[in-house]
């Protein structure tokens, strides 16, 4: 049986076991075998000094990135907990799981997403960038549809007038999972690429169309420079 078949087997059992993880405070235990299994993963990450340097200066950023690639994103992550870096999470049981992961990591997780407490979330995450300088945005999640940003993302960066930058997670090997945002899981001993985009401001005070348009044009930069990345390990039609 493949790996994919058998976690997709399994899918009630993990479930389970995560609710038991979550209400007899095991996370840690997650946390810690989740941190062993990616030290077998190499990491290259691109352009990020350059981010560093920005946040170094008293710039703040918010990250960017797909809903596909968080979990290939835990191994790196805890490298930017310094910052305390907010991050929305959906307030569902699953977002639980993902809240005490990234706690671990010294990330403060705001809970709300598009489809729960969403208005709430966002202006807290709005409030947290007007005293700190480094927030995370998962741009399709909690639900999808996948590769599409959601208005959330604009919004913040034109109330808070604070810069985006997009950032690309690509894999060498991976399982692709059957949810919605065909999740990726790194496999072992493979290789994963972070590569950090240039900031890109939104515009002040823009009209439904201009919102919009801004919306698209952001979603067709992230998308068109993800699939290239992705070319590059032979990837096609991840997103």
């Amino acid at each position: 049986m493949s790996s994919i078949s058998w976690l997709k087997k399994h899918s009630d059992i993990i479930k389970k076991f995560s609710r038991y993880a979550l209400r007899y405070n095991l996370m840690i235990i997650a946390y810690y075998l989740a941190r062993l299994y990616f030290t077998t993963i190499r990491v290259e990450s691109i352009n990020e000094d350059a981010v560093r340097q920005y946040l170094k200066e008293g710039n703040k950023l918010i990250a960017a990135l797909w809903h596909q690639r968080i979990i290939s994103a835990i191994g790196y992550a805890k490298g930017f907990g310094m910052y305390r870096p907010s991050v929305m999470i959906s307030a569902s049981r699953d977002g639980d799981l993902i809240a005490s992961i990234f706690s671990r990591m010294n990330f403060r997780p705001v809970r709300g997403s598009s489809s729960r407490d969403g208005k709430k979330a966002l202006h807290a995450m709005l409030e947290d960038l007007k005293l700190h300088p480094f927030a995370v945005h998962v741009l399709d999640g909690p639900k999808g549809p996948k590769g599409v940003i959601k208005p959330g993302l604009i919004t913040m960066a034109e109330q808070s007038g604070v810069p985006i930058v997009p950032v690309y997670i690509s894999v060498s090997g991976a399982w692709v999972l059957k949810s919605w945002d065909h999740c990726l899981i790194p496999k072992p001993f493979s290789k994963i690429v972070i590569r950090w985009d240039e900031p890109i401001g939104a515009p002040r005070k823009m009209t439904g169309q201009t919102f919009e348009e801004f919306r698209q044009k952001i979603e067709r930069h992230m998308l068109e420079n993800q699939r290239i990345d992705d070319s590059r390990f032979g990837w096609k039609h991840l997103i």
